[in-house]
């Protein structure tokens, strides 16, 4: 897929469609590789650190998970680019792996999403090869690490869905792509508790209105205040100074 420098992530550019029929592709490709599904909060990390958009940008597809990104995308290349967010990939992609009776892997989460995963897995696709690794909240050990690689290369799933959150998930799937023999890692960031119910996503206006943030900012107020004050008025001053970049350039 082309891809488009927005600020400080190339991002994948095509039809929603087009994105579920390539991460197919690369999960029976013979070789691992990985899909980061960017937001807001990824670009601007990625901004803030060379060394992480450069494993970012190495990834096989960058997809513009926030409407944001898409609406960026637009507003400086006159694309119509479709939002490919994660809490959408996620469920799509189980459907199509249950319909191609693909194996699936789950690295990260909590037990008792770990125990929903399981019960919604049998209940929707039960044709789905399931493994689900549910490592400690702490940093693993070089024999812990080896432990993991192993594991994942006897399961040899096609789709491996990382949850770990940004940056950490994307920071070890450029980490491991070398080391795991063949499969699709897909971080999917806080997509898995919204498709089990656990969390309500926002209404589909909000997420038309780029306000997805805001919605999950009021279920979360502790945890992502801090994030969205910075994370999105940095991402406003940096298209502004981008959009004043190409209109003196011209």
């Amino acid at each position: 897929m082309q891809k488009r420098r927005l600020i400080s992530l190339d991002i994948s550019i095509g039809p929603y469609k087009e994105f579920l029929t390539e991460i197919l592709t690369l999960a029976k490709a013979p070789k691992a590789s990985y899909v980061c599904v960017a937001n807001v909060h990824m670009l601007v990390e990625a901004y803030n650190d060379p060394t992480f958009a450069d494993k970012v940008n190495s990834a096989a597809i960058v997809t513009p998970d926030g409407m944001p990104l898409a609406k960026g995308i637009k507003s400086i290349y006159k694309i119509n680019q479709d939002r490919v967010a994660g809490m959408d990939l996620l469920p799509d992609l189980l459907r199509e792996a249950n319909d191609e009776k693909l194996s699936v892997l789950f690295y990260g989460g909590s037990e008792d999403v770990v125990e929903k995963l399981k019960e919604y897995a049998a209940e929707r696709h039960s044709d789905i090869k399931l493994t689900v690794i549910c490592p400690p909240f702490r940093p693993l050990s070089p024999k812990e690490n080896e432990q993991i690689i192993s594991e994942i290369n006897s399961v040899s799933a096609d789709i491996l869905f990382i949850s770990l959150g940004c940056p950490k998930q994307e920071n070890w799937m450029a980490q491991m792509h070398t080391k795991i023999n063949r499969g699709v890692m897909v971080g999917i960031g806080g997509a898995l508790p919204v498709m089990l119910g656990m969390q309500k996503r926002a209404p589909k206006w909000m997420q038309d209105a780029s306000l997805e943030w805001l919605y999950r900012l009021i279920q979360e107020p502790k945890r992502l205040y801090k994030r969205y004050a910075i994370t999105n008025a940095t991402f406003m001053r940096l298209m502004f100074l981008e959009h004043l970049r190409i209109l003196f350039k011209r």
